[in-house]
């Protein structure tokens, strides 16, 4: 059984630039959303990564991160993981591998994976979400890869509940605004990995805390399972043929994403006085809105895709880091280990405004690896963990 949809009506060709460019293209952008959000995270030691007593400018620099970057980035990440299993499946499928076949290489895959994440947990990045997704990977593999087109739709029911659920969170949330009581912050999680003044002390933290963040990162199987919906009709490969859906996508889940995080973001800023308990809802109506970034910024990658005949410089070096997203990731949390811990350079906490500082650290980290990847592409080169990844799932070339 193919994990392809029902069979289309027939159609003209598919450009090549646009079947290739979009699932890349969202992989290599989305490395910055990622980047941003966890270099603000490492300056300030929290989650999400909050200043606490921002000043000028970094009051809009927050506000900005709260509407379009904080629990918004790993949605992203979320939808395109799903999209990538389904594409991989295709890919054994279309070499003549039969279903039991393909079942095992994906889930010795995701096995994998989830050693990747907690060496990359005890090692760099508390964090992690390689682990995680190893797992969503072997449950979404075992139970939901070969199932119909029926049977998927009940992604998008769970996705209406969804944003109905948060319409009433918005609603709660907007009736406790000007409740009684003193103004309380934003209940950001302090990270003692983050804070620890030495390298084994961080270590020792992150082997207690990547459990109980891997458990919290798993639910996020329902943002992959409408990537794989996704990825059964090409949604990003034949673009043009879904114009309507990437078009209806991008407005709503960004619109959503952006409405539900304004309260957070205007407190954050401090822009905005509540008490405690109404901070608390805004924080997870924050969340909430946020998952639906993820396929609003997908939808937005797929209509740029849409519209670029043959790639240029800034789309084929943003594809070329994409094909390499896992050595991407990787690296940030190496440069943010040696850039922003406590124990090594701490160049947030040294300078004269973190946030800022944390910014262009993220944004010039992205673009190492964008460069990175474009030598690497020039050479026809995988990234590092990408062979790594594939010598450990299909055993080493004959």
């Amino acid at each position: 059984m193919s994990v392809d949809a029902a069979p289309r009506t027939p159609r003209g060709p598919v450009r090549r630039a646009e079947r290739a460019l979009a699932p890349d293209l969202a992989r290599g952008s989305m490395l910055l959303i990622i980047a941003v959000a966890n270099a603000a995270g490492v300056v300030f030691a929290s989650q999400p990564g909050l200043d606490p007593a921002p000043e000028g400018v970094e009051r809009g620099l927050g506000f900005l991160l709260f509407e379009l970057v904080h629990a918004r980035g790993y949605p992203v990440f979320a939808v395109m993981f799903g999209y990538g299993i389904v594409q991989l499946a295709r890919r054994q499928d279309a070499s003549g591998a039969p279903p039991r076949r393909v079942r095992s290489v994906l889930v010795r895959r995701n096995l994998w994976l989830v050693a990747f994440g907690f060496a990359h947990a005890a090692l760099l990045n508390y964090g992690d979400f390689l682990g995680a997704y190893g797992i969503i990977g072997i449950v979404m593999t075992l139970a939901l890869l070969r199932r119909g087109d029926r049977f998927h739709r009940i992604a998008l029911v769970i996705w209406a509940v969804a944003a109905a659920q948060t319409l009433v969170m918005g609603v709660m949330v907007v009736r406790g605004i000007g409740a009684p009581g003193g103004p309380a912050p934003l209940p950001v999680i302090h990270v003692e990995s983050l804070a620890a003044p030495g390298y084994l002390e961080s270590m020792q933290a992150r082997l207690v805390e990547w459990p109980p963040h891997t458990l919290t990162v798993v639910p996020s199987i329902l943002i992959a399972w409408l990537g794989m919906w996704a990825a059964r009709r090409r949604v990003l490969e034949e673009p043009a043929r879904h114009r309507t859906l990437l078009t209806w996508t991008a407005v709503l889940g960004l619109g959503i994403a952006v409405v539900g995080g304004l309260p957070a973001a205007l407190v954050g800023a401090g822009w905005l006085h509540v008490d405690a308990a109404t901070a608390g809802s805004m924080l997870t109506l924050h969340g909430a809105s946020g998952m639906f970034a993820g396929p609003g910024y997908v939808a937005v990658f797929g209509l740029i895709a849409m519209r670029v005949t043959r790639p240029g410089p800034v789309a084929g070096a943003l594809s070329a880091l994409g094909r390499r997203s896992l050595s991407g990731y990787l690296f940030q949390s190496v440069a943010w280990l040696v850039l922003l811990a406590p124990f090594t350079l701490d160049l947030g906490r040294r300078s004269g405004s973190p946030a800022v500082t944390g910014l262009v650290v993220a944004v010039a980290v992205w673009l190492v690896t964008v460069l990175i990847a474009v030598l690497l592409d020039r050479r026809e080169q995988a990234g590092p963990a990408e062979t790594v990844l594939r010598r450990l799932t299909y055993g080493p070339r004959p």
